[in-house]
């Protein structure tokens, strides 16, 4: 058993010696070619360079100055300072996969294209002072995941959007033009809740409007409607993820409004003609119960018993001698034939409206006649 937990520490012994030697092994290479005059990065300098100092020349970081750079690709620090940069190309450091930290201070540079900071992965510091920078795009700097300290001191920058999920220690933003209107409350919120440092505070300014430019831009007093128009820094590091999860509800439910559109348009006529046939029985309905009081008079006057043919024959011989001479009718004939146009007309419905009533004396009506 001893002679196991032994070996186990000889072996952990030598995998600390091992591990010492190749740090040992890590020598930093450096190379100062500063004031010589380049207008391009030499091609025969030693592939293990570490740190290359360039600054003080005539170099423009063009295509060629570009795919020399990529040969160094154990470069951690790379200085460029007060040359002839003018655009920073996509891709200008793809390849400088270990550089750290990176200075392009004093130069011309006025152009950033969207990539040209892809593949530094493990940047640390990234220095753009002293340039003629007007506005960045803050999604320029999204692939540097590990990045520490941020430079942009004396630019032509008056706004500047922070990047989302973007995380600082320090940042440097004084001898900028800074427009302290409510377009910069989301850059002071975040400089007041997040735990980055602002270098030189007390001299970041602003420029305009004129009646701030007493107050540095943590500190401008912005008015109410100002934080309407902007999120909660609280929320602002999930914006990224609410957008993406609300395009794709969007989506959705554009595709579910357009499925039901095209639905709806395919029964339009359906239900119209419903509508429509709905509308004509209702009025008919309508119609007939108005109506139906005098169809029930109409019927009701043909409601009637058939005649026996005796008593049309006396209906008959009443009607056709001569009413003028009464007398010549006898009375008994008279009385029937009374009470048969009663019986024939109990229901009837004279012109002038009104229904004789059958229980008139009809031996009255006799003596009358």
């Amino acid at each position: 058993m001893k002679t196991i937990s032994i070996t186990i520490l000889f072996w952990l012994l030598s995998i600390l010696l091992l591990s010492d030697e190749s740090q040992t092994s890590k020598i930093e290479v450096t190379y100062n070619y500063t004031a010589k005059n380049y207008t391009l990065i030499p091609e025969n300098i030693n592939k293990d360079v570490t740190i290359l100092d360039l600054s003080y020349n005539q170099i423009t970081l063009n295509i060629k100055d570009t795919r020399v750079l990529q040969t160094y690709f154990l470069l951690t620090e790379l200085y460029l300072i007060e040359n002839n940069v003018i655009i920073l190309h996509n891709n200008s450091f793809g390849k400088l996969s270990n550089l750290e930290i990176l200075n392009i201070c004093r130069n011309s540079i006025h152009i950033i294209q969207h990539n040209a900071f892809i593949g530094l992965n493990k940047l640390k510091q990234l220095h753009l002072c002293q340039n003629k920078i007007l506005e960045l795009n803050s999604d320029i700097f999204i692939p540097l995941k590990n990045l520490i300290l941020l430079n942009l001191q004396g630019n032509l920058i008056n706004y500047f959007d922070v990047p989302q999920l973007f995380h600082l220690e320090f940042i440097i933003l004084y001898g900028n033009p800074w427009n302290c209107s409510c377009s910069l409350l989301s850059l002071q919120n975040w400089l007041n809740t997040s735990n980055v440092t602002l270098e030189n505070e007390n001299i970041t300014m602003c420029s305009y409007p004129d009646i701030l430019n007493r107050y540095n831009i943590k500190m401008v007093p912005y008015e109410a409607k100002c934080y309407s128009k902007f999120p909660s820094p609280i929320t602002a590091d999930l914006y990224h993820f609410q957008s993406v999860r609300d395009s794709t509800f969007n989506s959705s439910l554009n595709n579910l409004t357009s499925n039901s559109e095209r639905e709806s348009h395919g029964k339009s006529w359906t239900l119209l003609i419903g509508v429509v046939v709905t509308v004509l029985v209702t009025s008919l309905l309508i119609s007939i119960a108005i109506k139906c009081p005098v169809w029930y008079n109409f019927l009701l006057s043909y409601n009637h018993h058939r005649l026996e043919e005796h008593e049309a024959e006396t209906y008959e011989d009443s009607f056709t001698g001569n009413p003028s001479s009464p007398s010549q009718i006898p009375d008994t004939n008279s009385e029937e034939t009374t009470v048969i146009f009663e019986q024939l007309h109990s229901f009837v419905v004279d012109d002038d409206g009104f229904i004789e009533d059958k229980y008139i004396d009809t031996h009255e009506l006799h003596e009358e006649n």
